[in-house]
């Protein structure tokens, strides 16, 4: 055992060390576990930790160390599941923690002559059918509302159905047959609970299927009221569908996307099940400050799925380094082969960038917080020594490739939150291709000029992406035009170009300011800096692409005039189509499953 109050002897401590696989726990002064980590080579990854710290946040817990505990394991899996309990036990400082740990809500439909419909989360002992796992209890909720809408099944709890004596409000408004008082026979009620069956298996289209015969022979007798109603339903369902399915997808799968972005990460989980999106959920991990999304990706795995019920395959837009055991121990959790997926192609990789949208867009949102934003606002004006809080920011950033159709892009932040009505873009004219300071020069004194006119205001920090060059290039056009108390901030990227490495430049000091990687306010200035960065690349790209304005249906071999007429008059137009499947568009009389993926190519960008 090491002494509190002596440093850590690495090298002795080294020199004993198996290199066999098992599991690592630093401990501090206190004797708190500060991390715990797994292993295949004992020796040589705790070795790693004295020679060079994969980040600042790494680096610092090293300093902190004072003793490491080891337990020793036959296999590497075993140190994976040992790795996970002990993280849950201890909920290190340090390691990537994820603040989710409910098990998963399910919907039950009942065994028993007229069928309950409803949420349920815990142990599934109650006799019936359990549909899931969803990924949250809102999602199941939303479930049961867009059910109730199109198949009259109960949702009412047993001692409430049990004591009625006439129908409830339910029944009034025509989302449930009140079979609590005979109002439906057995066999009527037992329909309805295998439509509701079919959808949640995904076969929602032997349901239209069956309703639009029933409306085809309801019009022939002249029952316009009743067709008139299944009408509605299909279309009812037709509508929940599309927002559900998942074209082309029979299997089961999850889809995990990591956003990371000022020292905070978001992980977006996708639930697809039996070819229906169930939903997805957010979830927010602690300590990432400087993780790699590989890292928080193998953490989030083997926290989230360990014991829990696993899918057949888990698409991640970051492989995770120790994906082979990670896949080794949940195949043998789950009894089946279980595949971790990185590059899918195809529709899968259409499936994963919304993924990574939808995390990026709830990280942009979780920064954006009120309480986030004045911590943040509050550590930049320490770090760069104002009077008081910047109230107004703005940066720019010149996106091209190789030069040509070069943009410049101006993001606004007010009171440490995106001003997105305030964003502006400037497309670069009549400079030499590749010249970013030129570039620059031309965006600054178009925006300057008009804000000097009077469109918008002048900004309190105008940052710049870049060194004491363009930092220089920027207080030039200042000058010229006259604009005073702006103060100018030049963020160059550090050693590696590695994130929390950034060099923050101020005009008239030769020296960088370098911030620690966890600081508040280098946390706020990447965040400027990188949606500058991301609103000027996605202005290159709209500048590069031409949008066509002639239909997409015509650029497809195959579709001809009678084709196309169908298409239009079964999903109403253009934009019903653009909205549908795989598996519809294949429905329609003349349209096979391949021309119906290349329909759907067509209006998604995705041949």
């Amino acid at each position: 055992m090491t002494s509190p109050d002596t440093a850590f002897d690495h090298k002795a401590f080294l020199r004993n060390l198996t290199q066999g696989p098992g599991v690592y726990r630093m401990l501090n002064v206190d004797g708190e576990v500060m991390y715990v980590g797994k292993a295949k080579n004992l020796r040589r990854r705790v070795g790693s930790y004295f020679t060079r710290a994969s980040n600042l946040r790494i680096a610092n817990m090293v300093t902190q160390i004072r003793n490491i505990e080891i337990t020793a394991t036959h296999t590497e899996s075993e140190a994976l599941l040992l790795e996970n309990n002990l993280i849950k036990e201890h909920r290190p400082r340090y390691n990537v923690l994820l603040r989710d740990d409910k098990s998963y809500p399910y919907l039950f439909l009942s065994d028993e002559e007229f069928p309950r419909l409803a949420f349920h989360r815990g142990a599934r002992r109650a006799k019936g059918r359990y549909f899931g796992p969803y990924p949250s209890a809102g999602s199941v909720r939303e479930t049961l509302q867009l059910l109730q809408k199109l198949f009259p099944v109960r949702q009412c709890e047993d001692s409430y159905f049990r004591n009625r004596s006439r129908p409830c409000l339910q029944y009034q408004i025509e989302r449930c047959t009140a079979p609590c008082v005979g109002r439906v026979s057995a066999e009527a009620y037992a329909q309805d609970v295998r439509d509701t069956e079919l959808f949640l298996e995904g076969k929602a289209s032997d349901v239209i299927q069956r309703w639009v015969g029933k409306m085809e022979r309801a019009a022939e007798r002249l029952a316009f009221e009743e067709a008139g109603r299944l009408r509605d339903q299909i279309s009812a369902l037709r509508a929940v569908q599309e927002r559900q399915y998942v074209s082309g997808e029979r299997g089961d799968l999850d889809i995990v996307a990591v956003a990371t972005e000022a020292g905070v990460a978001c992980v977006q989980l996708f639930y697809v099940r039996q070819g229906r999106n169930l939903g997805n959920k957010s979830l927010f991990p602690r300590s990432v400050d400087g993780a790699e999304s590989s890292e928080i990706i193998s953490a989030f795995i083997a926290q989230y799925y360990l014991g829990k019920a696993v899918p057949q395959q888990i698409l991640v837009n970051a492989e995770p380094g120790d994906r082979a055991v990670l896949e080794e121990s949940l195949s043998l959790q789950a009894g089946r082969k279980v595949a971790i997926q990185s590059r899918p192609r195809g529709e899968r990789a259409r499936w994963l960038k919304m993924a990574v949208d939808n995390a990026q867009l709830a990280l942009a949102s979780r920064l954006a917080s009120a309480g986030s934003a004045r911590l943040r606002l509050k550590a930049l004006q320490q770090a760069l020594d104002l009077p008081q809080p910047p109230k107004r920011m703005e940066c720019f950033d010149i996106s091209h490739t190789q030069g040509d159709q070069t943009v410049a892009s101006c993001v606004v932040f007010v009171d440490g939150a995106p001003s997105k009505a305030d964003y502006r873009r400037f497309n670069i004219h009549e400079i030499t291709p590749g010249d970013d300071y030129a570039a620059m020069r031309q965006a600054l004194e178009r925006r300057y000029r008009r804000v000097l006119a009077g469109e918008g205001s002048l900004p309190d920090i105008l940052l710049i992406d870049g060194g004491q060059g363009q930092l220089s290039v920027a207080a030039e056009i200042i000058e010229q035009l006259g604009v005073a108390q702006v103060l100018l901030l030049g963020v160059a990227k550090g050693p590696d170009r590695r994130p929390g490495m950034e060099q923050l430049f101020l005009l008239g000091r030769s020296e960088a300011l370098i911030l620690p990687a966890d600081s508040q306010a280098l946390h706020l200035v990447q965040q400027i800096r990188d949606e500058a960065h991301r609103f000027a690349i996605t202005g290159h790209r709209q500048r590069r692409g031409k949008v066509k304005t002639r239909s997409v249906l015509e650029d497809i071999a195959g579709i001809g005039p009678k084709r196309r007429s169908r298409l239009l008059k079964q999903f109403g137009g253009l934009q019903g189509l653009s909205r549908a499947g795989v598996e519809d568009i294949s429905t329609v009389e003349g349209i096979s499953e391949k021309l119906a993926q290349e329909i759907y190519a067509a209006f998604h960008g995705n041949k």
